[in-house]
């Protein structure tokens, strides 16, 4: 990994990496095992996995269905799954801070709040519910609230403009990478 500054580094492109992500404790939630790097820069990460382990902090393990190409923002509040499926490109975005890194991962604190985007463009908020809850209990501050909330703004915005990660473009030229690398 390329040094950045002294806390922060950067994988290399087609370096295999985990993804790590934590909740606002600092507690563990999730970890996929084993991530492919497409495309790094200090402010993006691109990369590419299939059929990956995901350990929970439960410890359950399962393993994804198909390929998905993630995409990180070193200043967004928010990075997006977009898995490949027969039926077409589903997209998961995660609510969230933007990404560090070290050696260990690329990493980022999960705040509940997720979009779904659909092949046919439709999209959902999901877990409200979860993220009020946890709001209340991690004691979340106003500030993170509004970050997030314009972040939802944000994220719809790109999911309507049909930008970054939700573009066709975006995906077969990432997902043309992936096989290349793997």
């Amino acid at each position: 990994m390329e040094k950045v500054g002294y806390w922060m580094y950067l994988p290399k492109e087609k370096e295999i990496i985990q993804i790590k992500s934590y909740k606002h404790d600092g507690s563990l939630h999730r970890t996929w095992k084993k991530t492919v790097v497409l495309k790094s820069t200090e402010n993006v990460i691109i990369g590419g996995n299939d059929h990956t382990l995901v350990v929970e902090s439960d410890g359950r393990k399962w393993v994804t269905r198909e390929p998905a190409i993630c995409y990180f923002h070193s200043e967004y509040w928010f990075n997006v799954i977009s898995m490949i499926r027969e039926d077409g490109i589903y997209h998961y975005c995660n609510l969230g801070t933007p990404f560090a890194s070290d050696e260990e991962a690329v990493k980022y604190i999960d705040y509940d709040l997720d979009i779904k985007v659909f092949p046919d463009g439709r999209f959902h908020l999901l877990d409200e519910g979860e993220y009020e809850q946890h709001r209340r209990q991690m004691k979340y501050p106003d500030s993170i609230d509004r970050i997030l909330r314009h972040n939802v703004d944000v994220l719809s915005h790109w999911i309507l403009d049909k930008k970054g990660p939700f573009s066709k473009d975006y995906i077969d030229i990432w997902y043309e990478k992936y096989k290349e690398y793997r």
